[in-house]
């Protein structure tokens, strides 16, 4: 069973994201300082991704700086079985996905960004003024 952590709006973002993108497992929302914000995961313990993605998106943030790159926009390991990508949605947010040996990678590409979009807006309503 699929474990859910609350924010209605932005599971069901998630939740579509696993279902329209053969592969993606898990999906986690978090902010860059590493606090859970809403996860849609199975065999990971979200609190912990949303802490390891903060600080793999500064670390990253900071190699392309020094590389002279500007705008990080994500970060990509690939293990064994396994994918991991992490992208800003905003200034304030990350997105995890974890996806399996099988992810498709043309179909994630194809998804992310409107993805992103809808992400930030739910977001974007959800910050006080």
């Amino acid at each position: 069973m699929t474990e859910v952590h609350q924010s209605e709006p932005l599971v069901e973002v998630l939740t579509a994201l696993r279902e329209g993108v053969m592969g993606v497992s898990e999906t986690v929302i978090s902010t860059v300082d590493g606090l859970l914000v809403a996860a849609d995961v199975d065999a990971v313990h979200a609190e912990s991704v949303a802490a390891l993605t903060a600080a793999t998106y500064s670390l990253a943030r900071r190699m392309a700086e020094e590389a002279g790159g500007t705008g990080l926009r994500d970060v990509t390991t690939r293990s064994a079985d396994r994918h991991i990508v992490v992208l800003a949605v905003n200034d304030r947010a990350l997105l995890t996905i974890l996806g399996d040996d099988g992810l498709d990678v043309t179909a994630l590409q194809r998804e992310i960004h409107p993805t992103l979009e809808n992400l930030a807006k739910i977001l974007d309503s959800d910050t006080p003024e």
